[in-house]
């Protein structure tokens, strides 16, 4: 079970986040309603996985099965999954294993880790799990607000500098290091289930996990669309339609996962660098990739910066754009890349 990145309710393919009171956030993709063969050709998967839910949809003659699709999330819940106590991961965590043997997904979202903790400057960091739980957003769940002395001892063990990669082979440098991928895994599930599809034959699909979304190819009438919503100060709320073109969009948000912590509401975002959860004036963001992995690692990357350092940042990257909603005072304003618009419909 990973980290969902958008709560989704009652297995409608309707997407929502909020702070407060105020919803913020929105991503739909244009799924029909009900039922689940749709026309000539056109089908609908829908299941639970990771912690949250997924749906296909896809066109053709081609047949792909739910379970064939459970399957192959269950396979990735026994390599990555924290809440898996048979993972390959959780057997990395274990304080007395100093190595493991990673299938060959994990070593490709830990080699992709690596890639994006050089490309952030050590702000993506997977060894950050310590902190995820000492903040009390780990699978133990809540605890009391940590001490600075107890920040200060977790911060030993946090840094990818002590982590070595060797073939297929994840050692520690230090003793207790444990690693958490839920900022990444996510999104490489969705590129996985992308590439069992078109394995299949499938050239015409959108798959969303936990309200990440990739695609290929369109609808018989049109592209396929995701719609994000705007804060209802700007636009009075209108919605942005983006287009998917053969790529992937994912999302992060302060409202993700917010805790009470000793009187304290904090976010389960850390910033490896201090030990504390995140502080930033960036309400939520929204990335466009060619991946799904590459888009949910910079989603949460950006989550660390300030606006003006994110869009700056996607500007010199080639087919990365974003969108954000910040706060500003007692309203909210929104920024986005030089090539967002691009894919507005």
């Amino acid at each position: 079970m990973f980290t969902s990145a958008i709560h989704r309710m009652n297995f409608h393919p309707l997407l929502s986040m909020g702070v407060g009171r105020y919803v913020f956030f929105l991503l739909w993709c244009v799924f029909a309603v009900c039922g689940y063969v749709y026309g000539q050709g056109s089908h609908l998967l829908s299941g639970r996985a990771q912690g949250t839910t997924y749906q296909i949809k896809y066109y053709g003659e081609e047949r792909v099965s739910k379970c064939q699709i459970d399957s192959v999330l269950k396979v990735l819940d026994r390599s990555m999954s924290l809440y898996d106590k048979g993972s390959i991961i959780c057997k990395f965590n274990d304080p007395l294993v100093s190595e493991v043997l990673m299938d060959a997904h994990m070593t490709r979202v830990v080699k992709a880790s690596q890639k994006a903790y050089k490309d952030t400057r050590g702000y993506f960091d997977i060894t950050v799990y310590p902190l995820v739980k000492l903040w009390g957003f780990g699978a133990e769940g809540p605890r009391s607000l940590p001490r600075k002395d107890e920040v200060d001892s977790v911060r030993r063990i946090i840094g990818m500098e002590k982590l070595r990669v060797k073939g297929n082979r994840l050692i520690k440098r230090v003793n207790h290091v444990s690693i958490d991928l839920n900022g990444i895994a996510q999104g490489y599930s969705v590129d996985v289930l992308a590439d069992y599809l078109k394995s299949k034959g499938v050239e015409d699909y959108l798959v969303e996990l936990g309200g990440e979304i990739r695609s290929l190819g369109s609808k018989p009438e049109g592209p396929f669309l995701v719609e994000l919503y705007r804060p209802e100060y700007i636009a009075q709320g209108r919605l942005l339609r983006v287009r998917m073109v053969n790529n992937a969009i994912t999302s992060s948000g302060v409202y993700e996962q917010q805790r009470n912590v000793g009187g304290r509401i904090v976010s389960h975002h850390m910033n490896p660098l201090t030990g504390q959860p995140l502080e930033s004036t960036i309400v939520s963001v929204t990335v466009i990739a060619k991946t799904a992995m590459e888009a949910d690692a910079l989603d949460n990357y950006f989550m660390s910066l300030t606006p003006e350092e994110a869009i700056q940042f996607a500007n010199k990257r080639k087919d990365v754009e974003v969108y954000l909603v910040c706060s500003e005072g007692n309203t909210f304003k929104e920024l986005q890349s030089s090539g967002f618009n691009n894919y507005i419909y």
